[in-house]
């Protein structure tokens, strides 16, 4: 694959991310998620390795690219499931950041996955809004471990039906989790015609072209750094603020 090949190859998994998360824009009914556009969108490979992710929250997409090795692991993936987190200890962030990830198979075999986390208006905290003062993170709200909530591309309405019962607007709340299960499967669906389109080698073999021209720039970048010990000032202060 030459550089001309690898650039298209990349914006296109992008673009898949870019639409995942104009689809969970759209679809949501929270002012947090469809108008402050707090939500991150990615692709990960099999192993949850990061693989592509759109320019939404930073902090969001590098707390996933850890996250993610361990969720996969742990999980017996299927088709047509889908697991929902926000557990921080167990790959998440704060409470009413929610992540949704589901797994693409293709010919029987797991290819990767995709992946959105938004941050919910209300996540049953006990004082209104998704950033109460707390003291614990029981006091944040409802903590969920890795669950599934789509099983076989069925919403388990039991499991969903326990989640609503901890929020204060179930009709906004239930509208979120809707619209980042919409997402995924915009995701899927996007990422498997890729897929079918090039070849599933193809893919494979793109993935690992990707990561390494990226590892090469970030070993150039930092090999343009000299040893040493360097500080910044602040450009309000003007003050030595800390030391790298």
């Amino acid at each position: 694959m030459d550089a001309i090949a690898l650039s298209i190859f990349a914006n296109r998994i992008d673009a898949i991310c870019g639409e995942m998360g104009a689809t969970l824009q759209k679809s949501a009914f929270s002012p947090n998620i469809r108008d402050r556009l707090d939500y991150s969108c990615a692709v990960f490979d099999a192993r949850g390795e990061l693989c592509a992710q759109a320019a939404h929250i930073p902090v969001h997409l590098g707390s996933m690219a850890f996250a993610m090795k361990d969720v996969v692991s742990a999980v017996s993936w299927y088709v047509g499931d889908m697991v929902v987190l926000n557990d921080p200890y167990r790959g998440g962030t704060h409470l009413p950041d929610v992540t949704l990830i589901a797994p693409l198979f293709i010919a029987g075999g797991l290819i990767g996955f995709v992946a959105n986390r938004a941050h919910h208006a209300d996540i049953g905290s006990e004082t209104p809004g998704s950033m109460p003062l707390s003291s614990s993170l029981s006091e944040e709200g409802l903590i969920i471990e890795p669950t599934l909530l789509v099983k076989n591309d069925q919403l388990d309405e039991q499991y969903f039906a326990s989640l609503m019962k901890n929020m204060r607007n179930r009709q906004e709340s239930s509208g979120d989790f809707t619209a980042q299960i919409a997402a995924n499967r915009r995701g899927l669906t996007r990422l498997t015609a890729l897929i079918e389109k090039i070849g599933i080698n193809d893919y494979l073999s793109s993935l690992e072209l990707l990561n390494s021209y990226a590892a090469t720039l970030a070993k150039k970048s930092l090999a343009n750094i000299k040893d040493g010990e360097y500080s910044f000032k602040c450009k309000y202060c003007h003050q030595c603020c800390g030391e790298i």
